[in-house]
């Protein structure tokens, strides 16, 4: 009697792109796939919805993976995730219980590019004035754009994406001033940037704030309300890493009193943003959802490496693309 087919999950699919992405047609025959087009948050959703399956596809941190979850899966054997760090799965708990965990490369760099998109967007008001036009506003030219020529832009972390962020600010003539916890005024001079001693010092000299920060223990919260405050009320907050590095409450209360002109967000605490929530009602804001690391180019990569290693899984050959305990600090909290 043949084999039965290996019951498969990709989750959090939500464009539909798994399939679209990647040839299937070699493996598909030995699994049995069902996909997800939605996230769930509960611990209890989680193991029944994945209960049954021996491989689990996640899409980067959408679906979490805490020792508490994992413990509830007894039929999981291989969980893939996109990309090599994935921050919501805990590693080592998968490998205590012989789970196997591997991720995928990852191509270009579109988190630079959409922080840039939101940036230009929030700083000419283009959300704003696409809607007057669609709309039939009879006002023409309802905003006055803040330009970047001469600007002062803020970074909140050095390490590639501040980097690769600090070379486009210098083509728009900007200035580039960058702090973090560990930055040395060496590090920033090697980058050609100017250091700043303190968050509160980056904080009032910058027209934009722009966070590029790893999420930990140490960095959740980091820009909270005294930060905030500290800000020009003239100045903008730009988040495509991860939204607890924000106080998001804290943000939230600057915007509604304007203490700050405003924020592009790509990153929240809760993903996807609940229905109710009052980023979505606030009219100095620009709104996407967690978009930085997509690209028809990642999602190829994503998709085509995640049927390498179900692949490998199946041959029961080595894993090309294993991922280390170490390079997975859980966060699956945030």
């Amino acid at each position: 009697m043949a084999n039965a087919p290996i019951k498969t999950a990709v989750l959090d699919d939500y464009q539909g792109v798994a399939f679209k992405c990647a040839d299937w047609s070699s493996i598909a025959p030995r699994l049995a796939i069902n996909v997800y087009d939605d996230t769930v948050h509960d611990e209890d959703a989680i193991v029944r919805r994945l209960e049954p399956y021996t491989i689990i596809c996640a899409m980067r941190e959408r679906t979490k993976f805490p020792r508490s979850v994992l413990g509830r899966l007894p039929n999981l054997k291989l969980l893939t995730t996109t990309a090599m760090r994935n921050r919501g799965i805990d590693v080592a708990a998968a490998n205590e219980r012989g789970i196997v965990v591997c991720g995928t490369q990852v191509k270009g760099d579109s988190t630079t590019e959409h922080n840039w998109a939101l940036l230009m967007a929030i700083a000419r008001h283009i959300p704003t004035e696409h809607a007057n036009i669609q709309e039939g506003n009879k006002r023409w030219q309802s905003t006055v754009p803040t330009g970047l020529h001469g600007r002062t832009i803020g970074l909140v972390g050095l390490g590639n994406l501040g980097k690769s962020t600090a070379k486009i600010a210098q083509a728009f003539n900007m200035r580039v001033v960058a702090w973090s916890p560990h930055l040395t005024p060496e590090r920033a001079e090697e980058a050609g940037v100017a250091f700043a001693a303190s968050k509160e010092e980056l904080m009032g000299q910058s027209d934009f704030i722009s966070i590029h920060m790893v999420l930990a223990d140490s960095t959740r919260g980091i820009i909270g309300a005294p930060e905030l405050a500290a800000m020009k009320p003239t100045a903008y907050l730009i988040n495509t890493s991860r939204g607890p590095i924000v106080d998001e409450g804290a943000l939230v209360s600057a915007l509604k009193e304007k203490k700050i002109a405003g924020a592009a967000l790509d990153v929240y605490d809760v993903e996807p943003l609940p229905l109710d929530h009052p980023l979505r009602t606030l009219d100095n804001v620009v709104l996407s959802p967690h978009l930085g690391y997509v690209s028809e180019e990642n999602y190829k990569v994503f998709w085509e490496h995640t049927v390498e290693n179900i692949t490998a899984f199946l041959d029961n050959t080595p894993q090309p693309r294993l991922i280390h305990p170490q390079w997975c600090v859980c966060m699956c909290n945030f």
